[in-house]
C-alpha cells in the first residue's frame, strides 16, 4: 500500500475511534434517538438530491437503513448514555465481526474455521473481563445495548452483501434516508415531547459540533475513503487496519474524558483484539508464515 493511501487509512481508523467520543459529547445535550436521526438525515439530505439510487432492491435500501441506523447506532448512542464509556464501547461493537461470522454461516452456508472459533474463544474472554471493570465507566445495561448494536451491525452487513450494490456511497445515503423518521418516533415513544423541547432548548456547540463530526468526517468522508481503498487494495491488506479502532477509541475517551486505563482494561483490549486478528486473519497468517519458512534456504 502507498504511504499517502496508508496514512488515510490510518487516519479514518482515528476518526472512527475518536466517533465514540464525539457521540458522547452530543449526549450530553440531546437525547441519543434524536442524535442518530439528526446524523441519518444529514447523511442523506442533501446528498440524495444528486445521487442516483442504487441498483438494488427497495427491501435491501429499507432493512439496511433501518437496521443500521436504529439498531445499531440508536442501541449505541443509548448504550453510552446509559454509562458506558466511549473506549469501552469501541471495543465492544469490535464484537460484530463475530456475529458476522456466524450469521454469514446461517444465511450463506460459509464454513467456521478453526481460527475463527479460536479468535471468538479469546475475543469472549475479553467481553467477560469487561464485566469486572469497577471503574464506572461499565454498566450493564450499557454493556448488553452495545452487544445489541453489535448484533444488528452484523445483520446490516448480511443485508449488504445480499444486496451486492458496488453503488456503494450511494447505497449509504440512499439507506440513510428510512433512519430518521423512526428515531425521531422512537424519541417521543420514550421521552414524549420533552426529548423535542430539550433539542430545541438545549443544543449547544458541542451538540452542534458532534452531528458535523458525526456526518461528514465519520459517516460520509470516512466510509467514502474505505471504499475506495478496498477497491484498489486486496481487502486482506485494508482489512486489518479497521483493528486500530477501538485503540483510537480508547484513546480518544482518555484524552476527552479522561478515562483511566487499568489493567483490566488493557487485558480486555489485548484479548478482543487478538481474537479479532487470530479470528479473521489467522488463517492468512500461519500460511504467509509457512510459506516463508518454505523459501527460506536450509
Amino acid at each position: 500500500m502507498k504511504a499517502r493511501h496508508l496514512l488515510l487509512a490510518i487516519l479514518v481508523t482515528a476518526i472512527w475511534g475518536l466517533n465514540f467520543s464525539v457521540i458522547k459529547l452530543g449526549l450530553t445535550s440531546v437525547d441519543p434517538f434524536s442524535l442518530a436521526g439528526i446524523r441519518f438525515a444529514l447523511c442523506a439530505v442533501p446528498a440524495i438530491f444528486f445521487i442516483a439510487r442504487p441498483d438494488v432492491q427497495w427491501r435491501y435500501i429499507v432493512g439496511y437503513g433501518l437496521i443500521f441506523g436504529i439498531g445499531l447506532w440508536g442501541m449505541v448512542n443509548v448504550g453510552i448514555k446509559t454509562g458506558l464509556s466511549a473506549g469501552i464501547a469501541s471495543l465492544v461493537l469490535q464484537s460484530s465481526a463475530f456475529f458476522t461470522i456466524m450469521l454469514g454461516a446461517w444465511a450463506f452456508k460459509e464454513r467456521i474455521t478453526r481460527y475463527q472459533l479460536a479468535g471468538i474463544g479469546v475475543a469472549l474472554l475479553g467481553l467477560l473481563s469487561i464485566i469486572f471493570i469497577s471503574d464506572g465507566s461499565v454498566t450493564l445495561a450499557g454493556l448488553a445495548l452495545v452487544l445489541l448494536g453489535a448484533v444488528a451491525w452484523s445483520i446490516a452487513n448480511v443485508i449488504n452483501k445480499k444486496a451486492q450494490t458496488r453503488q456503494v456511497f450511494a447505497f449509504l445515503v440512499w439507506s440513510s434516508a428510512f433512519s430518521p423518521i423512526p428515531l425521531f418516533v422512537l424519541d417521543y415513544v420514550v421521552n414524549g415531547s420533552s426529548g423535542y423541547a430539550a433539542l430545541v432548548n438545549q443544543l449547544d456547540y458541542r451538540a452542534a459540533g458532534s452531528i458535523l463530526f458525526q456526518v461528514y468526517p465519520n459517516t460520509l468522508f470516512g466510509y467514502w475513503i474505505w471504499n475506495s481503498l478496498l477497491k484498489h487494495y486486496p481487502v486482506s491488506t485494508v482489512a486489518p487496519l479497521s483493528l486500530l479502532v477501538p485503540i483510537f477509541g480508547m484513546l480518544g475517551s482518555m484524552l476527552i474524558f479522561d478515562e483511566r486505563l487499568s489493567l483490566i482494561k488493557t487485558v480486555a483490549m489485548a484479548l478482543i483484539v487478538s481474537g479479532l486478528a487470530v479470528g479473521l486473519y489467522g488463517q492468512r497468517i500461519v500460511k504467509a508464515l509457512c510459506g516463508h519458512r518454505a523459501a527460506s534456504p536450509t
